[in-house]
């Protein structure tokens, strides 16, 4: 590997010297805002660190005041900075393609943590490189999109231009910063010293507009699907007296929507601009005057100033019909699909869309389709968005593409199937059988908005049987099996376990069900896209199942108590080794990818269930037999029960599990704490590590008596000592979670036996991710890990009855019980998860959000205030 360097070079300020705009608010958020000399001062401050060489640097997006520094301040010092969304599934495959020399994560609720991976950099870089943006939603090596600080200069000035931007204008992030459309805004108010207001939140939550009123919002982008969340809104409605403009790109709307919003702009005193644009093209490269909205409401417009626009013919598309192509300053480079491709030579100013179009009155155009949206069924030429639209126009939304002459249709009613193949095939004048309708949760679209028509392709070939999937294993089996296992109809290829907010429990029977398909299942797939996991699997050749060892730790824990309890063996501390695994499964998937604002909701989520089967069972014991009271019901044991062992006391860990969740909620309720763990996450488990053996330390020395072997205060290290493993991920964090980990354990319980199951436990999960085991074997295991909660609520109730003469019966007949329990309450649990999405989720409308794909239903959005 070549380290390459530059010399040291001053900064380039790509939208002129920030600090020339003085005191003018440059960055407005919810919590203040940024002036523009401020902002100035800190892109310098940021790009210090990075003069020293020019270096390839990954920035994942977020709209927040850190990710706009850390991104002007790689432009500054001259680094070429690729954007990316900051999806963790996504940003490990782009990580991968492209070996980037500095990884810089934004989250959502503000930080940015910097992974230098070297001090020069690996790849020869163009001089004039600047910015790198994917072109699609997907994952693996994405096509990237070369621009160079004139591409973003001359449309950042373009733009101003024909939307008269000054510097008392305010624009606000209604769409990601790693989207071209989004950046575009940044960049243009930027350009002319205007502000830019910054939410991570969508255009129907009260937050956005409680922003957009105090910030003093004076212009509002969107792509289509905002628009439909806009009218879900009634936004037509609202008094927005700041309000000069509103603009619409990123796909095609309707002509009498735009005619509907340019005569609601008239009377409401702000001007409608329908845009056209590619990130091959910076953003933009055409607009539609407001004045000409009535008149040609399907026009895209006119080029934007200093480009423009020719048709190149197009044979069989028409006489009036040609291809678009554009001139201008902010062509790009060219593209990059590897990285040696970032050396290149920029391309001549020229793009060719892909679009046909047609020329109109006043130098306008029309986009009337794609030159790939056209196939050929029996020698006929066939439109696929006529297709669409005829389909529209009888009520059915569905997109359309064409397979090797053939025509799917994919829809999301069950009802729009027939009629759906029927229509397609009358406006085509083919036979039904040679259209074929597919009925998805919901219709795939890139981060952008737009229709993922190379998504829905592939899904048609592979429904075709006209390709395999992906080296033996079929990406709609797995996203099927995802939706199954976690009772969720918004799976899509490009979501992964950990990310769908999935828990330990599900976890456990995910694991044994991908294992019997994906061979070796990698340590990481909880965090891995699906499509990844399909893309990178064998074909099963070896003997038997890779099952995750946490999996089988949780199943031997639960013989271990069981066993213990009818005195078939003497080894005991399987539920301490389960308080382990369960912070172990905490730091997994709750922090899987980071800690976010949907952390703390997670953690009320996961104690509830732990609570719903919990308080289920314990109440109807109580109920009937009387053998507990309600401190034990309501764990409050701690507070209320026996000094001593009693019956009270059996559930123990349950109480434990349930008050650490809660605390755990109320720690991440906090941003900032949230912020620390983002930026060290083995550091940040090591001190709550640390905190809590100073708690058991100052509570009961180092070795506990009786009682204190089951109270939570005393028990924290243990919970914490999992959640510290998961974290460690290097040989030497491993090497000294070990040691601490045998030593905090040792003669903490004065019981050998005990002490040897939880250290010899922590260490298989430490050292040994995956064993094999025979296919009957694995399932078995699944299903006794799966139960470990059921089978430990009910035990106490079974044994009894058998151990004196039928020890073993008693054994397998606790298993038994649980198992059924389990399978009795898991609908409770799951419609607790799905009360859980309903309530993070607005109401839906019937068009996918952007970012959504195959077979996800999405709602107007999942964020949150």
């Amino acid at each position: 590997m070549t380290i390459t360097g530059s010399a040291p070079s001053p900064l380039r300020h790509p939208f002129g010297d920030l600090a020339r705009f003085r005191d003018r608010a440059a960055l407005v958020t919810a919590d203040g805002q940024v002036t523009y000399t401020e902002l100035a001062d800190r892109v310098a401050v940021r790009a210090e660190a990075w003069l020293d060489c020019r270096r390839l640097v990954l920035l994942s997006g977020a709209n927040t005041v850190d990710f706009v520094v850390s991104y002007l301040a790689a432009l500054a010092a001259g680094c070429p900075v690729a954007v990316v969304p900051g999806a963790e599934g996504h940003l490990a495959a782009v990580i991968r393609a492209w070996d980037p020399d500095i990884v810089v994560r934004c989250a959502p609720e503000g930080g940015a943590v910097d992974d230098v991976r070297r001090a020069g950099s690996t790849h020869h870089l163009h001089p004039d490189l600047a910015l790198l943006l994917s072109t699609s939603g997907s994952t693996g090596s994405p096509k990237l999109v070369r621009l160079s600080q004139d591409n973003l200069t001359s449309n950042a000035a373009s733009i101003a231009d024909y939307l008269g931007l000054t510097d008392a204008d305010c624009g606000i992030t209604s769409l990601p910063l790693h989207y071209c459309y989004g950046l575009s805004v940044l960049h243009s108010h930027l350009s002319v010293g205007a502000a830019v207001a910054l939410t991570e939140t969508s255009v129907v939550d009260r937050c956005f507009w409680e922003l957009f009123e105090q910030a003093g919002v004076t212009g509002l982008s969107g792509v289509p699907h905002t628009f439909d969340l806009l009218d879900h809104t009634g936004f037509a409605d609202r008094t927005l007296p700041r309000l000069r403009y509103v603009t619409q790109a990123g796909g095609k709307l309707a002509a009498e929507r735009v005619r509907g919003y340019h005569r609601t702009g008239r009377r409401s005193g702000w001007d409608f601009y329908v845009m056209y644009g590619q990130t091959e093209a910076t953003a933009r490269m055409a607009y539609l005057p407001p004045d000409l909205a009535e008149e040609w409401p399907q026009a895209i417009g006119r080029a934007v100033p200093g480009g423009s626009l020719r048709l190149e013919p197009v044979e069989g598309a028409g006489g009036d019909v040609g291809e678009l192509v554009y001139a201008g300053p902010n062509v790009m480079m060219g593209y990059a699909e590897h990285p040696r491709d970032l050396a290149l030579d920029a391309m001549p100013g020229e793009l060719r869309t892909g679009d046909l179009a047609r020329e109109l009155p006043h130098g306008l155009f029309e986009v009337v389709g794609r030159s790939s949206r056209f196939t050929k069924v029996f020698g006929l030429r066939v439109n696929l968005d006529d297709v669409e639209a005829h389909l529209a126009g009888h009520g059915i939304t569905a997109r359309c593409v064409g397979v090797e002459g053939s025509i799917d249709v994919f829809v999301t009613r069950r009802r729009d199937v027939r009629p759906a193949r029927e229509l397609a095939a009358g406006l085509c004048a083919v036979p039904t059988w040679v259209v074929s309708a597919h009925r998805l949760a919901e219709l795939p679209r890139t981060p952008s908005g737009k229709p993922d028509y190379p998504r829905l392709g592939a899904l048609a070939a592979v429904s075709r049987g006209h390709e395999p999937a992906p080296q033996g294993v079929d990406v709609a089996d797995l996203c099927d099996l995802y939706a199954r296992v976690l009772d969720r109809d918004d799976v899509t290829a490009d979501d992964s376990f950990a990310g769908l907010g999935a828990d330990s429990l599900s976890f456990v029977e995910m694991s044994v069900r991908l294992g019997e398909r994906v061979d070796p299942l990698p340590s990481d797939w909880h965090t891995l896209p699906i499509r990844e996991i399909a893309a990178g699997a064998a074909h099963r050749s070896r003997w038997g199942t890779s099952l995750d060892t946490t999996v089988l730790l949780r199943a031997v824990s639960t013989v271990l108590i069981v066993g213990s309890h009818v005195e078939l063996f003497d080894l005991t501390g399987g539920a301490h080794l389960l308080l382990i695994l369960a912070g172990y499964n905490l730091a997994r998937f709750h922090l899987g990818a980071g800690a976010s604002a949907t952390t703390s909701a997670r953690m009320w989520w996961a104690m509830v269930a732990v609570l719903v089967p919990s308080v289920l069972w314990i109440g109807a014991v109580t109920l009937l037999f009387g053998d507990y009271d309600l401190s034990t019901v309501t764990f409050l044991n701690w507070a209320f029960g026996s000094d001593t062992w009693d019956d009270r006391w059996r559930f123990w860990f349950l109480e434990c599990l349930v008050w650490i969740l809660a605390g755990v909620a109320v720690l991440f309720a906090s941003p900032r704490v949230r912020r620390l763990e983002a930026r060290s996450p083995f550091g940040f488990a090591l001190g709550v590590f640390a905190a809590a053996m100073a708690l058991r330390l100052m509570l009961t020395g180092w070795t506990a008596d009786d009682i204190d072997h089951y109270l939570t205060p005393y028990l924290l290290w243990l919970f914490a000592l999992g959640w510290l493993a998961a974290r460690a991920t290097t040989l030497q964090q491993r090497l000294l979670v070990s040691l601490l980990g045998v030593i905090a354990v040792v003669d903490f319980f004065g019981e050998p036996s005990r002490e040897r199951v939880i250290w010899v436990g922590l260490l298989i999960a430490l050292w040994i991710p995956a064993v094999r085991l025979p296919r009957a074997v694995a399932w078995l295991v699944g299903v006794l890990a799966t139960s470990s909660l059921a089978v430990y609520l009910t035990h106490w109730q079974v044994y009894p009855h058998l151990e004196v003469d039928h020890p073993w019966l008693a054994l397998f007949a606790s298993l038994a019980v649980g198992v059924t329990y389990h399978s009795a309450t898991k609908p409770l649990v799951e419609s607790a998860r799905r009360v859980r999405r309903t309530q993070r989720r607005v109401p839906t409308v019937p068009i996918p959000a952007p970012g959504s794909s195959t077979g996800h239903t999405v709602g107007a959005s999942t964020r949150t205030t």
